[in-house]
């Protein structure tokens, strides 16, 4: 009886042991979770993370942004989207509290702003004029390599308005072309200079293969943002311009410091930011 009773009980260990064993192993091997519009293995940033993405933000004298909602399985249909030009935005249609971060021009090359961004995970979109900067195309590439787009602004950062349609062509094409030539694919959204456009550039810019017009409805100064809008305050999809300014345009505050005002501006009014390429 006894001998019975201790071969019953050593098996019964046997199979607690291997159903604990295949858990862990389950657990293990269970594969990453991947979105509709992103492969696992992409390098896009995100907002939010772990206890080192929140440390980084401690670091930068920021309240870490929430982590964005995964990339939409279908686009969201765009206001003008169908017409034969490209439609023109300042927002995307969504009801989650998200906005979109665009930096424009490129003149400032702090390398702070690089570390800055690669600690943080915020992402955002570079519109870029060449004649900005060309002085070090290289600067944007580990920006461009941790999933920030690089995206259209002109050649030479002309009033658009104040150009015929062939000049016009001249300054978006020609961009599309030299950003093609250095960060490897050709724009699909475009921004023009000041805001300021009319019906020759929605032609040019579809003639040159942009899918969109992007301007925005707030505008980060140094301290503050500037809101087109009734009420100041943020609103779901909303587009914020922000510059690639320093101190001699920020008057003595550092690209890094501007960003964190800005990042604490949409932190405050409980939104987080996600990344415009995956809505357009």
């Amino acid at each position: 009886m006894n001998g019975r009773i201790g071969r019953a009980l050593l098996a019964w260990g046997l199979l607690a042991a291997m159903a604990v064993t295949g858990c862990t192993a389950q657990s293990s091997a269970a594969p990453e979770r991947t979105t509709p519009n992103r492969p696992a293995a992409d390098p896009s940033p995100a907002a939010g993370g772990g206890p080192d993405r929140a440390a980084a933000y401690r670091k930068w004298g920021i309240e870490p942004l929430a982590a964005p909602p995964g990339p939409p399985a279908t686009k969201p249909t765009l206001p003008g989207a169908g017409a034969r030009q490209v439609p023109v935005i300042s927002e995307i249609p969504t009801k989650e509290k998200i906005v979109f971060l665009t930096f424009d021009d490129g003149a400032e090359k702090d390398p702070r702003f690089l570390t800055m961004m690669r600690e943080l995970g915020v992402p955002f979109t570079m519109f870029l004029t060449d004649a900005a900067i060309r002085s070090d195309y290289g600067y944007f590439k580990p920006l461009q390599a941790l999933g920030h787009g690089v995206q259209n602004h002109t050649l030479t950062h002309p009033n658009l308005r104040t150009l015929g349609p062939a000049a016009q062509t001249r300054e978006i094409c020609g961009q599309q072309s030299r950003l093609k030539d250095h960060y490897g694919t050709a724009p699909r959204l475009f921004r023009p200079p000041y805001g300021n456009w009319n019906e020759a550039t929605r032609t040019a810019a579809a003639s040159c293969g942009i899918e969109a017009i992007v301007l925005w409805r707030e505008s980060m100064q140094i301290k503050n943002m500037q809101y087109q809008l009734p009420g100041e305050k943020l609103r779901p999809g909303d587009i914020i311009l922000a510059h690639f300014r320093g101190p001699s345009e920020l008057k003595g505050t550092t690209m890094t410091e501007m960003t964190a005002n800005l990042l604490r501006h949409i932190e405050e009014q409980g939104f987080t930011v996600a990344r415009l390429e995956d809505y357009l």
